[in-house]
C-alpha cells in the first residue's frame, strides 16, 4: 500500500463494497442528532445575535430580547408543523427543491436549489466560527487566532463526512446528546436558581451600554422599530435546520418519510425549549453582548481597550449558573463547540445530496452526482469544504457578519417552498368533489398558507432589515448560482440533442478511408509498440511524424529510422517557432480539406511511471498535443502506453519484452510489405515545409 493510500485510509476510512449500502440508513436514535445539530446549535449564537442588534438602541432595549426570542419559536413552531405536512405529502426526500420543481416549474426549482446550496455553505461558515469564539472564551489564548480555529473546524467537519453518513451517525450522537443535557440542565439550574432568588448576575450586566445612534423622538421611534425587526430577523437563524431533516429522508430506516416526521417534531420541540429557556435566563441575569465595544460599552465609566473580547451569551451565563471555576463550565462550552462541529457536518450531508439530485436533473456538472468509495458523494464535500473555508477567511470568522448573510437563503426556500404546496392543494381541491374529503383538506390548506405569508413576512423583514448588512451579497450569490445552474442544464441539453441517434443518422456510416499517423519524438522501444499497434489495426495509410524543433534531434531520428529500415513513411514537419503541437494540427488539417470524410488516428506512444512526481517528468507533449486534437473533428487519438519497470511491482526481468513490443520489432525488422502496401508509394522519409 502507498504511504497516499495508507494516510487516505487513516482519515477517511477503506472503500465500502456495494453490498454494505443497505448498513448506511440512519434509525431515528441516530438520525435525530446527526440531522438536527444545525438546528439545536444555533441557541449557541442565535440569543447574541438578538441582543447585540437590540443593543444599538440602549440598555433600555435589551429587555424585549425574550419577546423577540418568543416570536421566534413561534415562527418555528409554524414552519416545523408545515414540513411535517410536506413530508406526508412528498415522502419521496426530495425536499424542497422536489416540492417547487413540480408544482412551480424549473425555474422555482433552480431558484430553491441555488438558495439552500448557499445557506448549507453558510452554516458551515457560521458555525465553524461560533465554535471558534466559544473557545477563545474558555481558552483567551486563541483569541487573535480564531480564523484558523474555525478553518480547522471546517477541515474537520469534511473529513468527517468523506468517512460515509454511518460512521457520522455513529460520532454524533454523543455530542449532540451532551449538548442537549448540558443545555437542558443548564436552564433547569438556572431557573430552580432564578426561582430561589439565588441566580447571580453576570459581569456584563453592571456594563453601561450606550445607543449607538440619537435624534428626535420620532426618528428614535422608528430607529428602535427596525432595530426590533432586525434583532428578530438575526433571531430566525434558529429556524433553520428544518430544511436539513426534509432533504436528509433518503439517509433513513423505513418508514423513511415518517421517520424524518419524528425527528423534526422532536427537533422543533427541543430547539424552542432551548431557545425560550437561554432567553429568559439572559433577562434574568442581565448579559449583555454589542456589536462594537469600544464605542458602545462603559466599564466602570471607560471604554473597554482596543483589544477587549467578549465572552458569548453561553459563555456568560454558564459562569452565571455553574461558575467559572467548576468544570461544568467547560463542559458547557466544549459540548457547544462539538455540536456546532457538528452542525457543519449537518450541512456536509445536505449540500452534496442536494447537489447530487439537481446534478442528476443536469443543472450541475454530473461529477457530483456519483458517490465515492464510502458512499458520500465525495466531490460535493471537497466543493462545500472548499467555499466554505473561503468565505470564512474573507469574512475572517466573524460571526456578525456572516449571519448577516445567513437567513436570506433558508427563507427564500422556505417561502417558494409554501408557494408550491399552496398549488399543490389547490390542484388537489379541483378533483376531490366529496364533502367529507373537502373538510380534511381544509387543515393542511389553511396551514400551507398561514406558513407562506408567515415565511414571506420573515423575508421581507430579513431583506428589509438586513440589506445593507450584506444580505445583498446573498441574492446575488443566489442569482449568480441560479444563472450558472440554467446554463449548465442549457449545455447538457444542447449536447444531449447532438448526440442522440436518429433515423438514417450519418454516424452510422462507416469512413471512407483511416489514416494512422504516429508522432514520433526517438525512435525507441515506445514507438516501436506504436507502430505494431497501428499496423495491427490495418489503416489504409500509416504515416510518422517527426516535428522539428531541434535539428540535432530530428537528423537522429531519421539515422536511427533508415538504420533500423523501418518500413512506414516518416514525415518531418518544420517548427520555425518550436511549438510542437501546432505543425501536427496544420498538417491534418491540410490532409482533411482533401478527405474530409476520411478517418484519422494519432498513435501517441506515453510512458507509465509510478509515482505521482514521476508522472511530472514524463509525457508533457502528448498530453499537450492530445488537449488540442481532441478539438480536431475526424480526429481519433491513440494512446499506446509503455510500462516502465518501475511502474509496477511485477515487471518483466531485465532484457524481456512486452509481447506487443516484440511483435512490433519482429515485423518492423522483418521489412514487411504488406505494410507497404497499405501506406501506397510514399517515399519512406519525406520533409514537409509550410
Amino acid at each position: 500500500m502507498s504511504i497516499f493510500r495508507a494516510v487516505r485510509a487513516t482519515l477517511v476510512g477503506r472503500p465500502l463494497h456495494n453490498e454494505r449500502f443497505a448498513e448506511t440508513a440512519l434509525p431515528k436514535r441516530t438520525g435525530l442528532p446527526v440531522f438536527s445539530a444545525d438546528a439545536l446549535s444555533s441557541v449557541a449564537y442565535a440569543p447574541d445575535e438578538i441582543v447585540l442588534t437590540l443593543a444599538l438602541a440602549g440598555v433600555a432595549a435589551v429587555t424585549i430580547s425574550p419577546w423577540v426570542g418568543l416570536a421566534v419559536v413561534l415562527v418555528t413552531a409554524v414552519v416545523v408543523a408545515a414540513y411535517r405536512q410536506n413530508l406526508r405529502v412528498y415522502p419521496s426526500g426530495g425536499g424542497d427543491y422536489e416540492i417547487a420543481s413540480k408544482n412551480l416549474g424549473r425555474r422555482a426549482g433552480v431558484a430553491v436549489g441555488a438558495a439552500l446550496m448557499v445557506d448549507f455553505i453558510l452554516v458551515v461558515a457560521v458555525s465553524t466560527s461560533a465554535a471558534a469564539q466559544y473557545l477563545a472564551a474558555a481558552f483567551p489564548r486563541l483569541v487573535d487566532h480564531r480564523i484558523e480555529v474555525a478553518l480547522v473546524g471546517i477541515l474537520i467537519a469534511g473529513l468527517l463526512n468523506l468517512r460515509g453518513i454511518r460512521f457520522m451517525g455513529r460520532a454524533a450522537v454523543v455530542p449532540t446528546y451532551l449538548f442537549v443535557v448540558v443545555m437542558l440542565a443548564l436552564i433547569g439550574t438556572g431557573l430552580v436558581k432564578s426561582a430561589t432568588g439565588t441566580l447571580a448576575p453576570v459581569p456584563s450586566a453592571s456594563w453601561e451600554v450606550l445607543p449607538a445612534g440619537s435624534g428626535d423622538t420620532a426618528w428614535t421611534t422608528l430607529a428602535v422599530i427596525m432595530l426590533i425587526l432586525r434583532a428578530f430577523s438575526s433571531g430566525a437563524v434558529s429556524v433553520t435546520g428544518v430544511e436539513s431533516v426534509t432533504g436528509a429522508v433518503a439517509y433513513l430506516r423505513k418508514p423513511r418519510a415518517q421517520n424524518a416526521s419524528t425527528i423534526l417534531t422532536i427537533m422543533g420541540a427541543i430547539s424552542c425549549v432551548l431557545l425560550l429557556g437561554t432567553m429568559y435566563l439572559v433577562g434574568r441575569t442581565g448579559a449583555v453582548v454589542v456589536l462594537d465595544p469600544v464605542a458602545q460599552l462603559r466599564i466602570d465609566g471607560q471604554a473597554p481597550a482596543e483589544d477587549f473580547y467578549q465572552n458569548p451569551l453561553l459563555g456568560q451565563l454558564a459562569r452565571a449558573v455553574f461558575g467559572l471555576e467548576t468544570p461544568l463550565f467547560y463542559v458547557v462550552i466544549l459540548a457547544t463547540v462539538m455540536v456546532l462541529v457538528f452542525a457543519a457536518s449537518t450541512a456536509f450531508s445536505g449540500f452534496p445530496s442536494l447537489g447530487s439530485r439537481l446534478a442528476r436533473d443536469s443543472f450541475l456538472p454530473r461529477q457530483l452526482k456519483s458517490r465515492g468509495d464510502r458512499f458520500a458523494f465525495t466531490n460535493g464535500v471537497i466543493a462545500l469544504l472548499v467555499a466554505a473555508a473561503i468565505l470564512t477567511l474573507v469574512f475572517r470568522a466573524s460571526v456578525n457578519d456572516l449571519v448577516q448573510l445567513y437567513v436570506v437563503g433558508v427563507f427564500a426556500s422556505f417561502t417558494v417552498t409554501q408557494a408550491g404546496m399552496v398549488r399543490h392543494w389547490r390542484r388537489q381541491r379541483r378533483h376531490v368533489h366529496a364533502p367529507e374529503q373537502r373538510r380534511r383538506m381544509i387543515g393542511p390548506v389553511v396551514l400551507a398558507h398561514v406558513a407562506l405569508v408567515l415565511c414571506a413576512t420573515v423575508l421581507v423583514i430579513v431583506l428589509v432589515t438586513k440589506f445593507a448588512q450584506g444580505a445583498w451579497i446573498t441574492l446575488l450569490a443566489m442569482s449568480v448560482l441560479g444563472g450558472l445552474m440554467l446554463a449548465i442544464r442549457r449545455h447538457y441539453d444542447s449536447v444531449d440533442r447532438e448526440l442522440r441517434l436518429v433515423a438514417g443518422s450519418p454516424v452510422r456510416a462507416l469512413p471512407s478511408r483511416v489514416h494512422a499517423m504516429i508522432i514520433v519524438a526517438s525512435v525507441r522501444k515506445p514507438v516501436m509498440r506504436a507502430l505494431a499497434y497501428a499496423r495491427a489495426s490495418r489503416p489504409s495509410t500509416l504515416e510518422a511524424l517527426v516535428v522539428d524543433v531541434s535539428q540535432t534531434a530530428t537528423d537522429r531520428i531519421l539515422q536511427d529510422w533508415e538504420r533500423l529500415e523501418i518500413p512506414v513513411p516518416i514525415t518531418v514537419l518544420d517548427a520555425p517557432y518550436r511549438d510542437s503541437v501546432q505543425p501536427v494540427i496544420d498538417h491534418l488539417r491540410r490532409i482533411r480539406r482533401r478527405s474530409p470524410r476520411d478517418l484519422f488516428v494519432v498513435y501517441l506512444p506515453e510512458y507509465v511511471v509510478s509515482s505521482r512526481w514521476e508522472q511530472a517528468l514524463h509525457n508533457q507533449s502528448a498530453r499537450a498535443l492530445a488537449n488540442r486534437l481532441r478539438l480536431e473533428p475526424g480526429v481519433m487519438i491513440a494512446s499506446v502506453p509503455w510500462q516502465v519497470d518501475s511502474s509496477h511491482v511485477d515487471s518483466p526481468p531485465a532484457g524481456s519484452q512486452h509481447p506487443v513490443s516484440q511483435q512490433a520489432e519482429s515485423q518492423d525488422q522483418g521489412h514487411s510489405g504488406e505494410n507497404v502496401a497499405q501506406t501506397g508509394t510514399q517515399h519512406p522519409t519525406s520533409t514537409e515545409r509550410p
